[in-house]
């Protein structure tokens, strides 16, 4: 054997230009894109509420000469929310710190590490509140699933929902949430691939449906999660199932501004901004150690379930 060997000319150290780690793109959360976020000072606190019928009815009527006008009024309400607060931490040991090589930046790591995990708990709990059944004014499963190429109308089944928001609430839905498996399915369906080729040779993206839809924004929920315990085999899946959420967003929160759901989130755990995840270092001295800590208080509203419309395993 010729020596020196290649293992006796070199040992195998960390590079400094690279590493790995699976950190979600944060375009793939929804959760903050789809219902405005609301700032709020206090964990809990009430907003009031109109009741929709008062202001439908036709009620003005001729006024003869120096006679009184037809008059009438509106309920008044009030709803209430109250922002749970999540946190999660990350210890760094001194020893750790101490020891950590090139190009380890532990500090930056678990701010990373722990904002990814709270981007995730916000993101499942958003599907839990809003991209289920028994929320909205409708739920639907179209009787030709989008999958069925042959005989799914999806253009006909948004129709239908648009139409039955309108119906019943005056508003015209302007946005469109799509499970990932969704929003491949419709993104090859012939009938809609049919609407452009003539007039692009793209492959449909997200503002094409959009346009075809005829709604202002169409939004892919992409995030994933591991449903197993630590130590076991990973098993992961989509955050957000096969499912489609049609609704109207009012893009701003305001006195008399109906909105299919709101956010609220308290000012109080994320340095007065209430629309981020609040994050501080501070040391663990009988643990010989410094915590990461995030924190993220909101509360998931569904506002006005009238102005959604859930379409409930649309693909196969």
């Amino acid at each position: 054997m010729a020596q020196p060997t290649q293992s006796d000319v070199h040992v195998d150290a960390v590079l400094t230009n690279i590493s790995v780690a699976y950190i979600q793109n944060q375009d793939h959360y929804i959760a903050s894109q789809v219902f405005p976020i609301v700032p709020v000072d206090k964990q809990s606190d009430k907003y009031y509420t109109y009741t929709k019928n008062d202001w439908f009815r036709d009620e003005a009527a001729p006024r003869a000469d120096a006679t009184e006008s037809a008059g009438s009024g509106y309920n008044l309400g009030t709803d209430n929310y109250n922002c749970d607060v999540f946190a999660f931490h990350k210890d760094i040991g001194n020893q750790t710190r101490q020891n950590a090589d090139a190009p380890l930046n532990l500090d930056r790591d678990a701010t990373e590490f722990v904002t990814q995990r709270l981007l995730l708990r916000q993101e499942r709990q958003w599907a839990a509140d809003y991209f289920t059944t028994s929320v909205w004014g409708t739920d639907s499963t179209p009787s030709n699933l989008w999958s069925d190429y042959t005989s799914s109308d999806p253009i006909g089944d948004i129709e239908a929902g648009k139409r039955a928001i309108l119906a019943s609430t005056g508003f015209m839905a302007n946005t469109l949430t799509l499970g990932y498996d969704v929003f491949i399915k419709l993104k090859n369906h012939p009938d809609l691939v049919d609407r452009i080729k003539y007039t692009s040779a793209q492959t449909l993206t997200a503002q094409m449906l959009a346009n075809l839809f005829e709604v202002e924004r169409v939004l892919v929920a992409k995030a994933i999660y591991a449903s197993n315990n630590e130590g076991e085999t990973g098993a992961y899946s989509f955050v957000h199932g096969k499912h489609a959420l049609l609704c109207y967003v009012n893009p701003q929160p305001s006195l008399l501004a109906a909105s299919a759901g709101y956010i609220f989130a308290w000012r109080g755990v994320s340095g007065g901004m209430g629309q981020s995840i609040g994050v501080s270092r501070f040391d663990m001295p009988q643990l010989k150690a410094q915590r990461v800590e995030g924190e993220l208080a909101f509360d998931d509203k569904v506002v006005a379930a009238d102005l959604g419309y859930f379409f409930n395993g649309a693909v196969a």
